[in-house]
């Protein structure tokens, strides 16, 4: 994998690149915010591992600023110490998983071949939908509604996916929190309903009245029968 490292702390950076050239993987790194977000919207990586504490740019700005140009980019965010807040946030603003400072290699490496394998498993393949009027690229990460075109992010994409998957029933909240966002399905975090109320303002005809994606109240949301 052709990762982007990035951490202002000069012993820790030194210490991933080490780690993940040793484990055969290409590896750029960067102390600074903006430089990282000017090398990640350049050229696609395979992963970027995101400090949150940068010079210049926040890790959380940087996320958001990669993941508009590049919505299929996975991020694997760095965050502090028992901090909810901060993972919380790192998963609003995009990133695919967290790894919780201070870590083991073998902890950082498994995530990172946990983010591999989700990724091999869901392919960017042309994949087209059709629902209700509106057309779902989903392989190009884009919807096309009365002749208007409008891009998806890759969580957006991931959650029509799962949901057209399992079609036949409900899923909850916390079943896209693991197999979407890869996290916890405990994590305390409006996160997943943030992102389908954006999501239902791209796709749906009236957002407050959603057929494709539609509310199950108790349970969570499911593919509607449209």
């Amino acid at each position: 994998m052709k990762i982007l490292v990035v951490e202002d702390e000069a012993m820790l950076r030194e210490g991933l690149v080490d780690l993940l050239e040793g484990a055969g993987h290409e590896v750029i790194s960067t102390a600074d915010g903006l430089l990282a977000e000017q090398a990640a919207t350049a050229e696609p990586f395979d992963l970027i591992l995101l400090d949150l504490c940068l010079p210049g740019l926040s890790g959380i700005e940087v996320c958001r600023r990669v993941k508009k140009v590049r919505p299929a980019q996975p991020i694997l965010m760095l965050t502090a110490k028992g901090s909810e807040d901060d993972k919380v946030s790192g998963l609003e603003a995009g990133a695919d998983d967290y790894v919780t400072k201070p870590f083991g290699p073998r902890e950082l490496l498994a995530r990172i071949g946990s983010i591999y394998r989700r990724l091999e498993a869901s392919p960017v393949s042309a994949e087209d939908l059709s629902a209700d009027g509106c057309l779902l690229h989903l392989g190009r990460c884009e919807i096309e509604r009365d002749g208007e075109a409008q891009a998806l992010t890759a969580r957006e994409v991931g959650i029509l996916r799962w949901l057209h998957r399992h079609r036949n029933r409900a899923v909850s909240r916390a079943e896209l929190l693991e197999n979407v966002w890869g996290s916890r399905g405990d994590l305390q975090t409006r996160t997943v309903d943030m992102t389908i109320a954006k999501l239902r303002q791209k796709i749906e005809r009236d957002a407050a009245k959603p057929r494709i994606v539609i509310t199950v109240t108790g349970v969570g949301y499911a593919w509607g029968d449209c």
